[in-house]
């Protein structure tokens, strides 16, 4: 598969979008929902290409993302919010779309 920058974005953040959730109260908000999927997805291409999807990698593309609460009265990381078997789902997201290319 050969694709473009943008076509490897947006293939990843339609996945992104119905795979990874933020938890909060126990509410499930997916990414896609919340707007965020492709700014994940902007900022995990990198480790993609590279083929670099560990747990540090993607916690730290996670932290990277910072989400405000309460109309901007306080700020979190997206690594806040998105529960450990959510970020095991992006990993393997990553490698199943790294071994297409």
């Amino acid at each position: 598969m050969n694709k473009s920058q943008s076509e490897l974005i947006a293939a990843l953040a339609a996945e992104i979008a119905e795979v990874v959730y933020m938890d909060v109260a126990k509410w499930h908000l997916y990414l896609g929902d919340a707007k965020l999927d492709t700014t994940l997805a902007e900022g995990l291409y990198p480790l993609l290409i590279a083929g670099r999807w560990g747990e540090d990698e993607v916690s730290a593309a996670l932290r990277a993302i910072p989400i405000s609460l309460g109309g901007g009265r306080c700020q979190v990381t997206l690594a806040d919010l998105v529960p450990t078997r959510a970020q095991s789902d992006l990993q393997e997201v990553l490698g199943q779309l790294h071994r297409q290319l």
